[in-house]
């Protein structure tokens, strides 16, 4: 097991914290990318996971979902896809998020999850996958500003350079805030009996490469 210094730990989260600041699109640049996205529509988009924490979602997942539900009221996404398993807390992301899409209005039969992710690479990696594998053409990703910025170069690379980015426009995301509801749901349906957290099963350099994309099962949704 790799045990890190103090100092070795600071520096880490340092550099991931300026690396972070430094790998978001700004308003201008979201703003673009959501008047671009207006004048197409994807066959369906996919949301990466957040962990869930009972008794109900927090602000970064409420974001994410009500985010992903403008784009389908405007008519940009057709389908959504939720991404995450279960790994940092016992429910699986992508169906929590998926009860909670419902609960606010998507219809259930153009909401999709996929739960083997467990990087926000994987998320994008392995719903693509999965979409492409159920017929659906055109994808985005949908996400907040520092997510869809740090997955952007990810996507290109590893799938395929017409893959949407639609970060958060968040003029939009404040106007929504004071309406967004947080609905019951059955979140036990989403628990994993053999939940193992993910800093339990893997060492802090494993995690980091599965957060650079380095741990992908490639075979996985063929």
């Amino acid at each position: 097991m790799n045990v890190l210094s103090p100092r070795q730990s600071a520096m880490i989260v340092l550099i991931i914290t300026v690396a972070l600041h430094s790998c978001a699109y700004s308003k201008k640049a979201a703003f673009k990318l959501l008047e671009e996205a207006k004048t197409r529509s994807y066959d369906i988009i996919v949301v990466p996971g957040v962990p869930f924490n009972t008794p109900e979602w927090d602000r970064v997942m409420r974001g994410r979902v009500y985010w992903s539900k403008y784009l389908y009221d405007l008519g940009i996404a057709k389908n959504i896809m939720y991404s995450g398993s279960s790994v940092y807390t016992a429910y699986y992301e992508g169906d929590i998020m998926a009860m909670y899409a419902v609960a606010i209005g998507i219809p259930r039969e153009h909401v999709f999850s996929e739960t083997r992710a467990e990087h926000s690479t994987e998320n994008i990696y392995y719903s693509y996958k999965k979409a492409k594998k159920l017929g659906f053409k055109t994808i985005a990703l949908a996400s907040d500003q520092f997510q869809t910025k740090t997955l952007h170069g990810f996507a290109r690379r590893k799938l395929n350079n017409d893959v949407g980015m639609i970060p958060w426009y968040m003029p939009i995301i404040k106007k929504m805030a004071p309406d967004m509801l947080s609905p019951k749901i059955e979140h036990e349906k989403a628990l994993n009996p053999a939940f193992i957290s993910i800093k339990k099963r893997e060492g802090f350099f494993k995690r980091l490469r599965g957060t650079s994309g380095k741990n992908l099962d490639v075979h996985l949704y063929e």
